[in-house]
Formats: C-alpha cells, sequence, structure tokens
C-alpha cells in the first residue's frame, strides 16, 4: 500500500505540474534551478534501486539469523516489523516516483514552471528519504539480535495474555469443565486438520440465537483440531446447515501469537531451550528468558483479578467457553527449560528462585509453582552430579514449601 501511495503520489504531482503551472511566476523557475530536478530524478532513480537491493539482502540475513540463533516461529514477527515494511515501502516507493517523474518530464509538457512544482515535491521526497535511512539504520543495529527478537516474542506474548485476561472467556459465559455440558449436547466437528487461530464468538452467538441453541466452546486459539476432535458442543441439533459454526473458526497450519498466550510461551520456552543446547552454550540468555516468562505470567493473574467481568456483562449469552487453565502455561513455559537444563545448577536455581517468587502470588500460582518446583528439582538430582548443588536447589525448594499457604 505504502509503494502505491507512493506511485500516486507521482503521478498527482505530474499532473499538478501540468495543470497549475501557469501559477508560477517565470522568473521564480531560474531563481531556484527547477532546471535541475532531471539530475536530481536520475540520482534517485539509480540509487533507490541500489538501497532497496541492500536492505532486502539485509532483511533476508536477519530472518535467517533469527531463525538458526532464535526460533523460526520468532520469525513471523520480524516479518510483521512495521519499521522494516515502511523503509522498503518508501525506497521502493521513490523508484517508482522517480521514474513516473523521469518519463513525464521527458514529454515536454511541463515548460519552467512546470518543473518548480516537481522541484518542490522532489525536495520533500528526499527530506522522507533521509528520515526513513537515518531510522533504517539505527533499526538495522538490533533486526535479528537474540535480544531483539526476544523482546518482541515477549511483548506478543505479553499482549495475548492480556486480552486473555480480559476476556478470560472471550466475552462468553464460562464453562468450569467439560463435566458442565449436557450429556445429550451433540459435538460439532471438522474435517480441517490443523490449528485454530482465531474464534468468532459473536457469529456463533448470531447463529446460536437464529436456531434457540447453546453452545459450549472446548477448543480455543492454539488447538490442533482434526475429525476427531470436536470444535465445540451443542445443545440440540440446529434447523440451519452448521456449516456457519465452523466458519466461525479459523483454522491453519501454523499456530498465531493473537488469541493464543500458550504460543506465545512456548516460543519463549524455544528460544531458552535453544540457548541451552550443546552447539549454543549460552545459559545467560535462557536465565534471561526465565525472566521474561515470569512476567508475562505474573501479568494473568494481576489483571485476571481486575477484568473478569460479571455475568450481567456477558456480551455473548449463548456461547459458554472453557477458558485456558493457568496449569497449561506452567507446563509449556518451565517444562523445556527444566528439562534442557537439567545439568546446569545456574539454570536449576534460576528457576527454583522462580517458584518462589511466583509461589508469592497465591492461590493456583503457588500449587503450579509447588508442582513444578518438584519437577525440575527431581529432573537437577538426575542431571547433576554435585552433591553440593542438590543441596542448594534443595534448600530453595524446601524455601517454597515453606511458603504459607494463600486464600485464592
Amino acid at each position: 500500500m505504502r509503494t502505491v501511495l507512493f506511485a500516486v503520489l507521482a503521478n498527482v504531482t505530474a499532473l499538478a505540474a501540468i495543470l497549475f503551472k501557469d501559477m508560477i511566476p517565470p522568473e521564480l523557475a531560474g531563481l531556484i534551478g527547477a532546471d535541475a530536478v532531471d539530475k536530481i530524478l536520475t540520482i534517485l532513480a539509480s540509487s533507490m534501486l541500489t538501497v532497496t537491493t541492500f536492505s532486502l539482502s539485509v532483511m533476508i540475513a536477519a530472518f535467517s539469523a533469527a531463525t538458526n540463533s532464535v526460533s523460526p516461529r520468532a520469525t513471523r514477527l520480524l516479518m510483521e516489523d512495521s519499521t522494516t515494511q515502511n523503509a522498503l515501502a518508501t525506497f521502493v516507493g521513490t523508484f517508482l516516483y522517480s521514474i513516473v517523474s523521469i518519463i513525464a518530464l521527458s514529454t515536454g509538457a511541463y515548460g519552467d514552471q512546470g518543473r518548480v512544482i516537481l522541484f518542490i515535491v522532489t525536495v520533500g521526497v528526499v527530506v522522507l528519504i533521509v528520515a526513513t535511512i537515518l531510522i533504517w539504520i539505527n533499526h538495522l543495529s538490533s533486526l535479528g539480535r537474540v535480544g531483539e527478537t526476544s523482546d518482541r516474542v515477549e511483548d506478543a506474548a505479553f499482549a495475548a495474555v492480556q486480552r486473555q485476561v480480559k476476556y478470560p472467556w472471550l466475552g462468553g459465559n464460562k464453562l468450569a469443565s467439560m463435566d458442565d455440558i449436557s450429556p445429550d449436547a451433540k459435538p460439532l466437528m471438522t474435517e480441517t486438520i490443523g490449528y485454530i487461530q482465531h474464534v468468532d464468538i459473536k457469529k456463533i452467538n448470531n447463529f446460536c440465537a437464529a436456531n434457540n441453541i447453546e453452545v459450549f466452546i472446548t477448543s480455543l486459539p492454539g488447538a490442533f483440531v482434526h475429525p476427531g476432535r470436536p470444535l465445540l458442543w451443542m445443545s440440540a441439533l440446529p434447523k440451519a446447515d452448521t456449516l456457519g459454526l465452523c466458519n466461525a473458526f479459523t483454522i491453519n497450519d501454523q499456530r498465531s501469537f493473537d488469541q493464543d498466550p500458550r504460543f506465545g510461551l512456548l516460543v519463549l520456552a524455544e528460544i531458552a531451550s535453544r540457548a541451552l543446547s550443546p552447539a549454543v552454550n549460552d545459559p545467560g540468555t535462557a536465565i534471561e528468558i526465565i525472566g521474561r516468562g515470569m512476567r508475562v505470567l505474573s501479568n494473568w493473574q494481576v489483571t485476571a483479578q481486575e477484568n473478569v467481568p460479571s455475568k450481567d456483562e456477558v456480551e455473548y449469552p449463548l456461547v459458554s467457553v472453557l477458558p485456558i487453565q493457568l496449569a497449561d502455561l506452567f507446563d509449556d513455559f518451565f517444562t523445556p527449560i527444566a528439562r534442557d537444563g537439567a545439568s546446569l545448577v545456574e539454570i536449576q536455581i534460576r528457576l527454583q528462585k522462580t517458584f518462589i517468587a511466583l509461589a508469592y502470588i497465591g492461590g493456583e500460582f503457588q500449587r503450579q509453582a509447588l508442582r513444578h518446583s518438584k519437577l525440575a528439582l527431581a529432573r537437577a538430582k538426575s542431571g547433576l552430579a554435585n552433591d553440593f548443588d542438590n543441596k542448594i536447589l534443595e534448600q530453595l525448594h524446601h524455601q517454597l514449601q515453606q511458603q504459607p499457604a494463600k486464600i485464592d
């Protein structure tokens, strides 16, 4: 779109230069040197093509570096980077602007007055290019780096967690467990195999209202569905075709960060696991990732306490949704790190201290922290040969056990 806008700018400028050239005093053309616009446009056309090619090669190299050193799943966030898109669109658009303007100049329809308008617009484009190049150079220093990419993954996971805790049941009613579904409910299957990326709950609620039924959604974004796993359960078979319900679920080959907080935590865990691999051997990055995961998880509880909607605030009353469990978030993030860092005492110490910190939140956090503390300690005892290291971990685990239980 940005590139197209530059091309439109070139055509509008060419037309304006022809239509309004009589409004420019003849002496002004010689005063500002508008005859130099041909050379400026030629320089822009040749240089922008080179800059665009160079920028594309840098972008591809950054994607490759992120794939090899961070996670292939994180590359999608780099591809959505607005700074990169703006820079490339500006360079390509400027190239198109220059080409169109040179072609328009070759027609000889402007005269000296028309060149003034084209000259003024070209000076503005040059200023825009200079600003874009400065921003682009500063952005290149961090593009594809482990720290920068980890920031993007954490931000995506953090945003998904905020959306989830703000709408814990996507605007519908709470479905506490599968036992709350009526035994007479009918399952809705899909022939598509893949991951759920998005659920259009408004469309589902409208379908229910039109067919006088209620539904219970048991497959949330991030779930891998197939013909043997129900998308949802219906209180009765509707009169209309259930294709409308199936179309409310966006199913694709890959998971998405938007409505899937588990995916963001899983990608963070992948970054830590890669850092702990023998080929990389970077426990410092893994320790940093543990801190990032802790920030994301702690936000889950704090925000949920403040924004859980009451029954009167339910926007879609005909839909009940099975919420994401905190235990799943803990499993997605801590299990891979505890497994891959079982032989590194610094990783295990950081994990135990993280569990102690999360347990202070209380409630389900305390239970899950204690459960994963036990699992991490068991893995560490099988991976660490030094008894002194094991005693340090046992002391930290004992400290967690001694914390007073907190009410939900």
